[in-house]
C-alpha cells in the first residue's frame, strides 16, 4: 500500500503454524526449521519490509537465500573450532555454488522485467523505491525486524542492482549519462534520498545550495540504476560488514578469554557457536563474485564524485564516500585475495580530492575524513611498508606508470597528499580518545612513506611556508607523546605485575573470585590502552626524527614559542626511559604491545644529535627542569652500550652534555643580570623576564610574545579572562620593549665599569 495510507498502517499477525498430521521425519525437520525463522515475530505493518517479503513477488523471490540464521545453515558448521579450514571452505563453497544459481535466476527475471516494456519497467523501479523506502532503518545497529526485511532479501537486491548497473560500470561513455541530479530529484528517487524529516539522508556539505535548474538527464535508467544501487549496498552489504566485524570482535575475545582460563575452545559450546555464525555470515556477505561486482561499483561510484563539480559534489548523500571507505577497508581486512586484479585506481584519487585543504570544508565529518586516510593506509600503502598488509600489491599500483604505486605516482597526491595529512593528524582529535590513536598512526605511516619518496618532497618543502599551519602540527605531536609515554610506562609495570600473579596458578586461584575478576578486568583494559598507545608513541617518535633532517623543519622547532615544548618533551620521554629503568622493564610477549624500548631510545637520542649544534636548544636544555646531568650521562653510556647511535650521530649525542653545560652559565649570568629587573618586565605566568612583550586586547595584560603563543596553540583563549583570543590579535607591546631594552643596556654598561 501507499505510504501514508490507512491501509498501510493496518498490522498483520502471522498465524503460528501447526504441524500437518502425519508428517514425515523431512516435513518435521523442515517445519521445525520454518518455525525458527519465523520466530520473534510478533507482527508487521501492511507497508514494512517484512510485508514486501510476503505480499509482492519480486519480495517472495528475493527473500530466499541462506541468511546464516538459518537453522540449515548454521548447523552445517557444528564444531566448527575442532574442524580444519579446508573442510569449512568446502563447506562454504558448496553453499555458495547453490546460492550463486539462484542468484542468477533472480537477475535473469529482474532483466527480462525490465526490458519488457517502459510499464514493466516503471513497476519494478517503482518496487525498488518501495523497498529502500520500507527499509530505511536497516542501517542500524540492531534493525527492527518487525519493520525492516531480512538481510538476505536486501542483500540479494543489492546484487540484482550491481548486475543492471555491469553495462555502464566499466564503460565511461555509459557512465558520463549519471546525472547528478537526480539525488536532488524527489520525483524521481520518490523519496529515498530525501533531506527532510526523521529519514532524511545527510548531504556531504553542509546546508548545500539546492539546483535551480530541471532534472533533464540524457539516459533516464542509467542514474536510476546506479544511485538505487548505491542506497541498496548501504542497507545490505555496509550493514552486513559492520555486523560481521561485531562478530569476529566477539570470536577474538571469546577466544582470549578462553586461553586466559587455560580453557580449550575447540570443547566451548558458546565458542563453537560464534565461530558457526561467522562461516554461516560468510557464506553469503563474503561470495567472492558479489564481492568484486561491489568493487567495481565503488570505483565507479569514486570516478562519479571525482568528475562531478563542486556544488553538485556537495549535493550527494554522505554516505556514498562513508561506504565507499567502509567497505574497502572491510574487504582489504577480511577478504584481500578478492581485490586481485581490480582496478580501483579512482578510489585513491577521490580519496587524494576530499582530503585535499580546498574540500576540508566539503567533507566536514572528522570521522569521515579519518576514514579517507584508514582507506590510503590500509589499501594503498604497499604491502609491507608497515606492518603485513595482504592486500594484494596490483592493487596499490597505477598500472599506467608501468606498476609504480599510486601514493608515488599520482600527480594530485604529489601536490597536496603531505600538507593533507599534516591537517589530518590534528583533525582526528575530534574523532574520540582511542579512535585518534590508530588513526594517526596510520598518518604517521603514510608521512613517513611520502616522506622517503623524491616525488613528495618539494610538497614538505611547501609546508614550511604555512608556519602557523605546521606549529599547530608539531605541537599536537608533541602533547600526545609526552601523554601517550606517561601513560604507557604507568601501566606496563602493572601489567607485568598482573601476569607474574597469574603465572602462579595457587596464588592466582587463593584469590577470591570477585578480586580475581576485578584485576581481570583491570588488566584486559590496562592491555588495550598499551597495545592502542605505543604503535603511535613509536611512529610519532621516528616522525620527529626524520621531518627534523630537513633544516627548514628544524628551524620551525627551534622557534621560541616551539624549542622549549620540545625540549622538556624530549627529557621527558628520556627520563621515562632511562631514568625510571624503562629499559629493565620485562612483560610478557612485548611485540603484542608493540614494546620496543630499545628503538625508542635509538629514535630519541638521533634526534638530541639532530639538534645538539642549535645553541637556542643547547640554552632550553640549560633552562628545562627535566635536564639532569647525570641522567644525559647515563644515556650516552647505555647508547653507546646498546650500539643504538653509530659515526657522526654519536658524536653528536655525545657532545652535547658538555655543550649544554657552557650554556648554563650563560644562562646563569642572564639571570643575573635580570635578577632585580622591575616587575613590569617580569611574564605575569612564567615570572621570567620578557623578550619580546606583546598586549592582549581581551584583557588589557601584557605577556611575552612566546608565553602566549604556546598558550594559544591548546587553548585559543585568553588565560584572563577566557575569552576567544588569536594570534593576530595580538599587539607589540613597542614602547615597553624599548624599555626593556635601554634598561638592559644599563645594567650591562654598569655591569661592564664594575668589571663583572
Amino acid at each position: 500500500p501507499a505510504e501514508g495510507s490507512e491501509k498501510s498502517k493496518e498490522r498483520v499477525t502471522p498465524p503460528v503454524p501447526t504441524l500437518p498430521p502425519g508428517a514425515s521425519a523431512q516435513q518435521q525437520r523442515f517445519f521445525r526449521m520454518v518455525q525458527a525463522m519465523s520466530a520473534g515475530r510478533s507482527g508487521y505493518l501492511r507497508r514494512s519490509g517484512p510485508a514486501l517479503e510476503k505480499d509482492t513477488l519480486l519480495g517472495l523471490v528475493l527473500r530466499i537465500g541462506l541468511p546464516m540464521e538459518n537453522p540449515a545453515v548454521s548447523s552445517s558448521f557444528q564444531n566448527a573450532a575442532s574442524r580444519t579450514m579446508k573442510d569449512v571452505k568446502q563447506g562454504i563453497e558448496g553453499m555458495r555454488r547453490q546460492l550463486r544459481i539462484y542468484q542468477d535466476k533472480c537477475n535473469e527475471l529482474v532483466r527480462a522485467l525490465v526490458t519488457a516494456g517502459a510499464d514493466a519497467r516503471g513497476q519494478v523501479m517503482n518496487w525498488i523505491i518501495d523497498a529502500l523506502l520500507v527499509n530505511i532503518g536497516a542501517d542500524a545497529m540492531r534493525p527492527d525486524r518487525s519493520k525492516v526485511s531480512n538481510a538476505q532479501t536486501l542483500l540479494n537486491l543489492a546484487v540484482v542492482l550491481l548486475k543492471l548497473c555491469e553495462p555502464f560500470i566499466s564503460d565511461e561513455k555509459k557512465s558520463a549519462l549519471i546525472n547528478p541530479g537526480f539525488a536532488s530529484f524527489a520525483e524521481g528517487h520518490g523519496g529515498v534520498f530525501i533531506t527532510t524529516g526523521d529519514n532524511a539522508v545527510p548531504r556531504l556539505a553542509e546546508n548545500p545550495v539546492m539546483p535551480s535548474e530541471p532534472y533533464k538527464p540524457k539516459n533516464s535508467f542509467i542514474p536510476q540504476c546506479f544511485f538505487f544501487t548505491a542506497r541498496a549496498l548501504h542497507l545490505s552489504v555496509v550493514s552486513g560488514s559492520s555486523y560481521h566485524m561485531g562478530i569476529l570482535r566477539q570470536v577474538n575475545n571469546t577466544a582470549w578469554q578462553l586461553r586466559q582460563r587455560n580453557e580449550n575452545a575447540q570443547s566451548d559450546p558458546n565458542f563453537n557457536h560464534i565461530l558457526s555464525m561467522q562461516y554461516a555470515n560468510e557464506v553469503s556477505l563474503l561470495a567472492p563474485e558479489m564481492i568484486a561486482d561491489t568493487l567495481r561499483f565503488l570505483n565507479l561510484t569514486a570516478r562519479f564524485l571525482v568528475r562531478i563539480d563542486d556544488s553538485q559534489l556537495a549535493l550527494m548523500p554522505e554516505h556514498f564516500v562513508d561506504d565507499i571507505c567502509d567497505l574497502t577497508t572491510f574487504i582489504s581486512r577480511v577478504e584481500p585475495k578478492t581485490m586481485q586484479g581490480l582496478d580501483l585506481g579512482n578510489i585513491f584519487k577521490m580519496v587524494v580530492k576530499l582530503l585535499s585543504p580546498k574540500y576540508a570544508h566539503t567533507v566536514r565529518n572528522y570521522n569521515l575524513r579519518a576514514k579517507l586516510g584508514d582507506v590510503l593506509y590500509e589499501v594503498y600503502l604497499p604491502p609491507n611498508v608497515d606492518g603485513s598488509s595482504s592486500v594484494p600489491r596490483s592493487v596499490s599500483c597505477d598500472p599506467l606508470t608501468g606498476g609504480q604505486p599510486y601514493l608515488l605516482s599520482d600527480a594530485s597526491a604529489q601536490e597536496t597528499l603531505a600538507p593533507s595529512l599534516l591537517l589530518l593528524y590534528g583533525e582526528v582529535e575530534h574523532t574520540g580518545y582511542y579512535e585518534k590513536m590508530s588513526h594517526r598512526a596510520h598518518i604517521a605511516a603514510l608521512l613517513k612513506y611520502l616522506w622517503e619518496s623524491t616525488e613528495h618532497r618539494n610538497a614538505f618543502r611547501r609546508i614550511t611556508q604555512n608556519k602557523e599551519s605546521f606549529i599547530k602540527f608539531a605541537n599536537g605531536i608533541m602533547n600526545e607523546t609526552n601523554s601517550l609515554i606517561a601513560s604507557v610506562m604507568e601501566k606496563l609495570p602493572e601489567i607485568r605485575r598482573v601476569q607474574v600473579q597469574m603465572a602462579n596458578p595457587q596464588q592466582w586461584a587463593a584469590l577470591p573470585e570477585e578480586q580475581r575478576e576485578t584485576i581481570t578486568s583491570r588488566h584486559e583494559e590496562n592491555e588495550r590502552d598499551v597495545e592502542r598507545a605505543l604503535p603511535l608513541c613509536n611512529k610519532t617518535l621516528q616522525m620527529l626524527g626524520y621531518l627534523n633532517t630537513d633544516d627548514d623543519i628544524r628551524n620551525l622547532f627551534l622557534l621560541e614559542e616551539m624549542c622549549s615544548r620540545l625540549v622538556n618533551m624530549l627529557l621527558h620521554v628520556l627520563t621515562k626511559l632511562v631514568g625510571s629503568k624503562g629499559l629493565e622493564l620485562k612483560v610478557d610477549n612485548p611485540e603484542n604491545y608493540n614494546f620496543r624500548p630499545k628503538e625508542m631510545l635509538r629514535d630519541l637520542c638521533a634526534i638530541f644529535a639532530s639538534f645538539s649544534s642549535a645553541h637556542e636548544f643547547q640554552v632550553e636544555c640549560a633552562k628545562s627542569g627535566y635536564y639532569n646531568t647525570d641522567l644525559m650521562t647515563k644515556s650516552v653510556k647505555t647508547c653507546r652500550k646498546l650500539n643504538l647511535l653509530t659515526g657522526e650521530s654519536m658524536e653528536l649525542f655525545e657532545s652535547l652534555a658538555e655543550k649544554v653545560k657552557t650554556a648554563s652559565k650563560h644562562v646563569g649570568d642572564d639571570d643575573a643580570l635580570v635578577a632585580d629587573a622591575p616587575d613590569e618586565f617580569l611574564d605575569p605566568l612564567m615570572c621570567t623576564f620578557m623578550k619580546d612583550p606583546v598586549l592582549l586586547p581581551t584583557s588589557g595584560t601584557v605577556i611575552d610574545r612566546s608565553t602566549i603563543m604556546q598558550h594559544l596553540l591548546n587553548d585559543p583563549v585568553d588565560p584572563f579572562n577566557r575569552k576567544p583570543l588569536t594570534v593576530d590579535m595580538i599587539i607589540p607591546a613597542t614602547e615597553l620593549k624599548e624599555k626593556m631594552e635601554n634598561w638592559l643596556e644599563e645594567k650591562r654598561s654598569a655591569m661592564s665599569t664594575q668589571g663583572v
